[in-house]
């Protein structure tokens, strides 16, 4: 259930618009359901329902007159409640109606339980799935109602009724998501023509503004190049930097001024100052050396992306908040790389997980620099031609949602969670159309069956639980090709798989052996381990494998070590 409140000035304009039939399509049978005291006069059933209305408004603004005059009563004395069922919910009767109309205006503290000096208010259901309750705001001691925080009191009581009732549970939020588009910025969209608003718009412009840059220097001159955005930085009277301000060029008042949004208007994370903190809080990626090859930042990226399920399985909260805000970051970057075809997918990927990158917990954002500084290196990196280095980090982002959606979860952050399952949806059909080609390439270099056979040994010995279901998966052929690949440069295929499995265990991943192809490509990537260095893990082993155990009272415990294949 979902509740609206709101405020006005005529009691005589609120029934009149309750009980009227003719503009309002939805007004198929006005009554009332429920009063603050069983006995007011009901337009709806009356046989002279204008009588009755002048005679229902009279009642209800009784105290607002006495009040007035004192000169105690608020300008503003209506309080007007819709609520709304959700479409698939069962149609509740005028005794539920009037059931959970008694309980909001309790909660809220317009007619407290056992308050007989409460407000005067009715219930009126004129639509099977809403009411409206419209009060005055004047307590019989001709005191004003105290209704401070009145939507979250309703919010509240609503969500215990639909456990109670049970209906549908509506995902409700922690007061961190960005201010919705008003219903005049939705009419002025449509009248010129735009497909959202220009606050949607603007947010998603500065957003993509912040993960492109390194600096707020780089941020400001990002933002300030942007077609149709127009900027305005605001100062301190000592010349620093206060804040800025956007404005959409298409987007003018009557008198054809700008409509300027501050960051914080657009979203809680968007202001200045966190904005700021975020830039500061980004690692600088190391170039080339002299004599090495250029560090592959895709690569780097999606490294950094695999190991975010990881910190969430952590007791770090505000790591983890860190964790998903910057990868809310590259999520709104990836736009900029994608090929054309994938664009509009991973548009509605990073809005959606806009919402999934806020929460009540507080974000130290130093624990995510690596990621923050890898999306930014792979920014500045040409597109790979061949598909694979996206496909691998969607694989990968693939798998930060589902974990993201599960850490939102186990804290009740239900909107976040809503946001992730729906971000998911756009990633994964953004995935299947980016791996098909460069898991089609693999697949026809698929190595000889007697290869194949070998490799399958391999995965009986690390992932044995998953065999079955990786050597049925249609992408087993490019797992082998990217295994024979590895094993041709050099590489221990077993080591590889191991190292693959080590990063993250399978039970996520719809498709296993795609998952694995994708962190055995990039794995095979690193040039292989030298003779030497092959020699020196070797001696290493034995060492350990050798050395004696503690004996002694005050030895460390020795710590069972979790079957291969099945690490967490």
């Amino acid at each position: 259930m979902i509740a609206k409140i709101s405020g006005g000035k005529e009691t005589a304009g609120l029934i009149r618009y309750l009980f009227d039939t003719n503009k309002a399509k939805d007004h198929t049978d006005p009554h009332l359901v429920a009063s603050w005291d069983g006995f007011a006069p009901d337009p709806g059933r009356a046989e002279d329902p204008n009588a009755a209305r002048r005679l229902l408004v009279a009642d209800l603004d009784l105290h607002v007159k006495q009040a007035r005059r004192l000169g105690r009563a608020p300008e503003r004395h209506t309080w007007h409640c819709s609520i709304r069922a959700a479409e698939s919910d069962r149609h509740l009767s005028d005794e539920e109606w009037a059931a959970i109309a008694r309980r909001v205006v309790e909660a809220t503290g317009i007619a407290p339980a056992g308050d007989p000096d409460g407000c005067r208010w009715v219930a009126v259901r004129h639509a099977p799935d809403h009411i409206h309750i419209a009060a005055t705001k004047v307590r019989a001691d001709l005191h004003a109602a105290r209704h401070w925080n009145d939507y979250l009191t309703a919010d509240r009581e609503l969500a215990a009724i639909e456990k109670e009732y049970g209906l549908f549970r509506v995902a409700r939020g922690d007061r961190t998501a960005a201010k919705r588009t008003t219903r005049a910025e939705q009419e002025k969209a449509r009248r010129t023509g735009q497909r959202l608003p220009a606050r949607e718009r603007l947010r998603a412009t500065v957003r993509t503004a912040v993960a492109a840059a390194s600096t707020m220097e780089e941020f400001v001159h990002l933002l300030s190049h942007i077609d149709g955005v127009l900027v305005e930085i605001v100062h301190f009277p000592s010349g620093d930097v206060r804040g800025y301000k956007v404005a959409a060029e298409d987007t003018t008042t009557a008198d054809n001024r700008p409509v300027w949004y501050s960051g914080s208007e657009l979203a809680p994370d968007l202001s200045f100052p966190k904005i700021r903190e975020r830039l500061e809080n980004t690692e600088p990626q190391a170039g080339a050396q002299p004599g090495r090859r250029r560090p592959n930042t895709w690569h780097q990226a999606t490294a950094s992306a695999e190991r975010i399920p990881r910190h969430l399985d952590r007791t770090d909260d505000e790591a983890s908040q860190a964790h998903l805000a910057a990868f809310g970051e590259a999520l709104d970057a990836l736009p900029l790389l994608a090929p054309q075809a994938l664009r509009p997918q991973l548009r509605e990927a990073a809005t959606a997980f806009e919402r999934a990158t806020r929460s009540r917990i507080q974000a130290e954002h130093q624990h995510a620099r690596a990621l923050r500084g890898a999306v930014r290196a792979m920014l500045r990196d040409p597109v790979p031609r061949d598909g694979a280095a996206l496909a691998m980090f969607l694989d990968a982002a693939i798998l930060v949602v589902i974990a993201a959606a599960r850490w939102h979860q186990l804290r009740h952050h239900d909107q976040q969670v809503a946001a992730a399952q729906q971000t998911l949806l756009h990633l994964q059909a953004a995935y299947d159309q980016a791996a098909a080609a460069p898991l089609a390439a693999l697949a026809q270099r698929r190595p000889p069956q007697q290869a194949a056979d070998r490799h399958i040994l391999h995965l009986h010995q690390v992932v044995p639980d998953h065999v079955e279901q990786i050597t049925e998966d249609p992408a087993f052929g490019a797992l082998t090709t990217a295994l024979a690949e590895a094993e041709a440069a050099g590489h221990n295929p077993e080591q590889l798989l191991q190292q693959a499995v080590d990063q993250r265990t399978l039970e996520d991943a719809r498709s296993p052996a795609r998952t694995l192809a994708w962190r055995i490509e990039r794995l095979s990537a690193r040039p292989a381990p030298t003779a030497r260095a092959l020699a020196a893990q070797a001696r290493s082993a034995t060492q350990r494998s050798a050395a004696p155990l503690p004996t002694t009272a005050t030895a460390a415990p020795v710590v069972p070590q979790a079957p291969r294949g099945r690490r967490r």
